[in-house]
């Protein structure tokens, strides 16, 4: 009898970011990858997804309500010592880049940062997990289309924006709303896809 190769589960990641829009885009992009990915707002929520299911990667955005980036990595690191850890921030803090150094961080991208720059800080983050060893073609991997191209993070933000608007049958008052955004952010999102063509107009 022939032995099957073994396998291991996704790359799991947590991701912790408080701006709605930001979460629901990445986490996306990260899916798409092969990544389970599960979504924090806090730090204190982070810990409580920690404790329940420690992450092999964990993607940590710094100004956060409560407990802080730092402060959330320096329990991470205290607690999941496995677990890799990647800072995203918008502020360029030079006491916590340091800070993040002397802790042992894989990658520190500043907001807004290149999918392919996440894309690639992820891959290095889980290649020092050691579940890491173990052979897996991830399932979204091989549903993926291989001529097609990767997506762009324009891309998977109108597939979300317009996914949302479908779900509320049309309101944009409504889908707005659970974007996170305003009105008028989505009214001006939808009138560029209607100029390219990518969306019918109306209202």
């Amino acid at each position: 009898m022939a032995n099957n190769p073994p396998t291991r589960r996704p790359p799991s990641v947590l991701f912790v970011e408080d701006e709605p829009r930001l979460r629901e885009i990445l986490s996306s992009a990260m899916a798409s990858w092969g990544f389970a990915v599960d979504t924090a707002r806090s730090g204190e929520e982070a810990l409580r997804h920690m404790d329940a299911n420690p992450r092999d990667i964990a993607l940590l955005d710094l100004n956060l309500p409560g407990v802080g980036g730092i402060e959330l990595f320096e329990q991470i690191r205290q607690r999941w010592p496995q677990t890799a850890v990647i800072i995203l921030t918008g502020f360029g803090d030079l006491a916590a880049a340091r800070a993040a150094i002397r802790l042992d961080v894989v990658d520190f991208l500043t907001k807004p940062c290149r999918l392919d720059d996440l894309e690639t800080a992820l891959d290095r983050a889980w290649k020092r997990s050691p579940a890491s060893q173990l052979p897996i073609v991830p399932e979204a991997q091989l549903q993926a289309d291989p001529a097609a191209p990767a997506k762009t993070l324009e891309e998977i933000e109108r597939q979300h924006i317009l996914g949302t608007l479908a779900r509320n049958n049309g309101n944009r008052t409504a889908a707005a709303a659970e974007l996170g955004i305003s009105r008028r952010t989505l009214q001006y999102r939808l009138s560029e896809y209607q100029e390219k063509g990518w969306v019918e107009g109306g209202e």
